[in-house]
């Protein structure tokens, strides 16, 4: 390549044999093909700008499309709980319906304690043949069964969870004695009652307690008020009949009034 007052010759030599090519700028064409170079390095280096702005716009338009389909997804998990909760809240309504003002909250047989201590008799007082056994029903209303007992080490559960009103009367399920009284993480404020032959009851979950450990008891006797105590999501109360330690199904041996 020589370069010429007032212009540029390019020479071109092949490596094999043949001839040899010259071109000639004139400084005009000199000009031109400079400004044709810088204007193709500006358009190139807009065209990559422009390339690179639009990459990463399109990226950014994924990730804003992934966090628009979560949110989708969380809203549609949203309406699926507020669903879930709709129906829950209708099934505790109709259980409040079942337990409507209506019904007559005390038995005829219903015994009552006295004021002063509750529940307190002589130890020696005479009991009629079976009474001690624990086969009344522990409510002065039929409540609704929510939990049966479960046995075995999977989801074991001892004994019947009974939907009912809260302050509802706990009473008795067979005249015995008062074992146990306290409050317990799990079971909240609770009652266990001693009915003899190996036989215990034990009532949980209750807003207050009537009966003082040690006290003798009679059948359908007034130990506690129901409540939402201990581990519990709403009033119920959770009742558990054991023989020898080990608990039996309750409905075996006491007939639901419903």
């Amino acid at each position: 390549m020589k370069r010429r007052p007032g212009g540029l010759t390019i020479v071109l030599l092949p490596d094999e044999s043949g001839e040899s090519r010259s071109f000639r700028l004139s400084p005009r064409g000199l000009r031109v093909a400079v400004i044709s170079l810088v204007l193709a390095l500006v358009v190139g280096g807009g065209m990559f700008t422009s390339w690179w702005y639009l990459a990463f716009r399109t990226t950014r338009s994924w990730q804003l499309q992934a966090v628009v389909d979560s949110l989708q997804e969380e809203r549609v998990q949203i309406l699926t709980l507020a669903e879930e909760l709709t129906r829950v809240e209708a099934e505790y309504e109709h259980l409040r319906t079942l337990f409507g003002p209506g019904e007559t909250p005390i038995s005829p047989y219903l015994w009552l304690p006295p004021s002063g201590l509750p529940g307190s008799r002589g130890a020696n007082q005479q009991l009629e043949a079976g009474e001690h056994l624990p086969t009344s029903w522990p409510l002065t209303e039929a409540g609704y069964i929510t939990q049966p007992l479960i046995a075995g080490d999977a989801g074991d559960h001892p004994g019947l969870d009974i939907a009912i009103p809260t302050d509802s009367y706990v009473r008795a399920a067979g005249a015995g004695r008062v074992l146990r009284v306290g409050e317990d993480p799990m079971y909240g404020f609770f009652v266990v009652l001693d009915h003899g032959d190996g036989y215990q009851t034990v009532y949980a979950h209750t807003s207050m307690i009537l009966v003082e450990r040690g006290q003798n008891v009679r059948r359908k006797e007034v130990i506690a008020l129901s409540g939402s105590t201990g581990q519990s999501t709403a009033a119920h109360l959770h009742f558990e009949i054991l023989l020898d330690g080990l608990p039996l199904d309750p409905l075996s041996m006491v007939e639901s009034p419903s």
